[in-house]
């Protein structure tokens, strides 16, 4: 896109009325065109500020002008982006309805294009000039802003030096106060302050300790500990402050000095009524006094001073919490819990979070209400445009799906090359309803989505999750970051989300391979003895005093008899065909469900439960696995353990079964032996000889 030309975007079902006013407008602008008001909405959400005028049709589908107006309405985006009005309506109810939706101009059908061209480009012309003056009056109040907060830390820096303090304090307060009463008014209406008595608290707090203007300098430096009386001298620091403010004859009333009174007089008193000077207790105490005082005391304890080291951030917290530091509003305290995490990150730097005040702001919304509504200056703008231009690029490189999600109107909108990887519309209106959205994300994965942004916080918005979708029929997976959207209302609400959906299928299936590998024996694809102990330890586990017979395990090792002839005869290419041949048959003997896995050169191990008697089926899978494979015969020893006699060790299980099949060779290979048909002396000697049929195969690591 030329990012030189002005964009405007032309809305109306009809094509050839879209482009005869294309036509009309000329060479000279960027046209983007929508079909209808659900169109419009996701371009207006795409471009933002870079639409510079929308020309807007009633009549629609989907969503008709009226509709985008609202939406504009919601989104503040009316203020923004002039909107002409296009239509062959003519009813003054519906012209009157649409100037207070917020429209600037209108123009009715059929279109003359001297008028069409003039009312364009005065309307454009109006809002640049309103940006234009916009930026000044911006510049303006940002350079008195940033004057009046550097003569107040000037000043509260004075006082700071000539107590011997570093100069971060004032700025650690500040900061530690907005933290504190911006999570104030999260948590409770009680107070009722708004943003502009917060940032106005803030500021007012840098004053807090002006009265130690007034301390003698031995008292106020003195590294030891202060006598009763030098102890009355400091103390007088809040009275003196406050007077000092008092006597501001041609100020004293000004919000700002009325607010730095409080908080210096009484910055001293605690909530249990033992502090200074007055004695006050509980809300008596301003909370703007409350809250620097928790402030003041955090910082001191945490900050070298000439009587003490600092104490740890922890330290600090804990000694305020258990009292030992004076009583303090438990709101409050709750409130320093929450941020206390955040405490360290943006302390001791010199920034409080805010660079221009909300008086500043004030400031800004009476020009804008002057000016007509432009709230950006045109270098704002450009700035914009170009960001938007770099999110695009990168966007389209990188191959993800980025996405922007809206509560009102219920809209996900999705990035160019997204809408084409997922096979879906670049705008999807209510997709928690849209079966297409549905088909792909699956219904369980965007309950799990949904429930997860709204439970989030505006301090910690993000969300990172897996989820398998299903595109173009195949299912594929994606890894999700999103940041969830809240309100800046007293009671922030959800309002929406935005990120990207990343593509890992790729990593998915190296990692299924990887778990594959590992947990299978790479010739015949059964799993391996590793993974067999930990399958069947969980399932000896899962009921343990369960019914004898109805939960009933049955473990089997089988061993291939002749298997050394096979590779010694047709050599190791026959025999691991041989091997392959024979997983695939002891598979097909067993259900689903049960473990198979080799655990041996020709030793193959089965674990199934059983509530029925396990010989007849135990001999039907014998039966199953003998014969012949390419003219080379096939003879199976089994030894076969099962847990009725309580035993659900898997160890003491597999030595069983070991017991039984090495009796089985012993006596003649071929066939199958259970350890409960054993005499004493067969299951003792073996167990004192301490070799078994498969000793070493199935043992520990540690063990070998």
């Amino acid at each position: 896109m030329n990012h030189t030309k002005q964009t405007i975007l032309i809305v109306d079902d009809s094509m050839l009325n879209r482009e005869l006013l294309a036509d009309m407008i000329g060479d000279n602008f960027n046209i983007l065109q929508a079909e209808d008001g659900k169109q419009a909405v996701a371009a207006m959400h795409k471009e933002g500020s870079g639409i510079s005028l929308v020309l807007l049709d009633y009549v629609m589908p989907q969503m008709d002008g009226f509709g985008v107006l609202e939406v504009m309405n919601r989104n503040g985006w009316v203020n923004d982006t002039p909107v002409i009005m296009v239509s062959a309506e003519s009813d003054a109810a519906y012209i009157e309805r649409a100037y207070e939706l917020g429209v600037t101009d209108f123009i009715n059908r059929p279109y003359d294009v001297n008028v069409v061209r003039r009312r364009v480009m005065n309307t454009l012309m109006l809002y640049q000039k309103q940006r234009t003056l916009m930026g000044l009056v911006a510049d303006q109040v940002y350079e008195r802003e940033k004057s009046n907060n550097l003569m107040v830390y000037i000043l509260s820096h004075i006082v700071e030096f000539r107590n011997g303090e570093s100069g971060m304090h004032v700025l650690n307060v500040q900061a530690m106060t907005e933290m504190i009463l911006t999570h104030l008014v999260r948590i409770t209406d009680q107070y009722h302050l708004t943003s502009e008595d917060i940032s106005l608290i803030s500021m007012a707090s840098s004053l807090h300790d002006i009265g130690k203007i007034a301390i003698p300098e031995e008292i106020l430096n003195k590294p030891g500990r202060f006598t009763d009386e030098e102890f009355e001298i400091m103390k007088t620091h809040s009275a003196v402050g406050a007077q000092m403010l008092d006597e501001l004859e041609l100020y004293k009333e000004e919000k700002l000095v009325r607010v730095a009174h409080d908080i210096c007089r009484w910055h001293h008193e605690r909530y249990d009524g033992r502090g200074y000077p007055d004695g006050l207790k509980g809300d008596e105490i301003p909370i703007s006094a409350q809250v620097v005082a928790l402030a003041d005391v955090y910082d001191a304890l945490t900050s070298p001073r000439v009587y003490k080291p600092p104490f740890s951030h922890e330290e600090a917290l804990r000694m305020i919490r258990d009292g030992e530091c004076g009583t303090f509003n438990p709101l409050i305290l709750e409130c320093l819990t929450a941020v206390a995490d955040d405490l360290k990150n943006r302390l001791n730097r010199g920034v409080t979070g805010r660079e221009i005040s909300v008086d500043a702001a004030r400031l800004l919304d009476s020009a804008f209400d002057a000016a007509g509504g432009a709230e950006a200056s045109s270098h704002t703008l450009e700035l914009l445009d170009y960001e938007r231009m770099k999110y695009h690029y990168f966007a389209s490189m990188s191959n993800e799906v980025q996405f922007e999600f809206t509560e009102e109107p219920a809209m996900i909108v999705l990035s160019d090359w997204g809408d084409r990887k997922l096979g879906l519309p670049e705008t999807v209106m209510n997709p928690y309803a849209d079966e297409a959205f549905i088909g792909v994300f699956g219904a369980e994965n965007l309950d799990v989505l949904s429930h997860r942004l709204r439970t989030t916080t505006p301090d910690s918005p993000d969300v990172a999750m897996d989820m398998e979708v299903t595109v173009d029929g195949e299912p594929r997976w994606l890894h999700l970051i999103a940041r969830a959207r809240w309100s800046d209302e007293a009671e922030p609400r959800y309002v929406g989300s935005f990120g990207k959906f990343i593509d890992i299928d790729d990593q998915q299936a190296q990692l299924r391979d990887l778990q594959f590998k590992a947990y299978h024996d790479p010739l015949t694809e059964v799993v391996n003895g590793a993974f067999a102990r930990k399958a069947i330890v969980e399932r000896l586990s899962e009921h343990p005093d369960g019914d004898r017979a109805s939960d009933r395990f049955v473990l089997m090792v089988c061993d291939l008899d002749l298997f050394k002839q096979a590779n010694d005869t047709y050599g190791h290419q026959f025999g691991d065909r041989v091997l392959q041949h024979f997983a695939d048959r002891l598979q097909d003997s067993v259900r689903g469900n049960d473990v198979v896995a080799r655990v041996g050169g020709d030793e193959f191990l089965v674990c199934m439960e059983c509530p029925v008697d396990p010989r007849p089926l135990i001999a039907r899978i014998h039966g199953s696995l003998e014969g012949e494979f390419e003219g080379f015969p096939l003879s199976v020893s089994m030894g076969v353990a099962t847990t009725d006699g309580g035993n659900r060790d898997y160890d003491e299980l597999f030595r069983q079964a070991d017991v039984a099949l090495y009796t089985k060779k012993r006596g003649g290979r071929g066939g199958f032996v259970f350890y409960d048909d054993l005499n004493e002396e067969e299951q003792g000697a073996l167990a004192e000889a301490g070799t078994t049929a498969l000793s070493g195969i199935d043992s520990d690591e540690r063990d070998r």
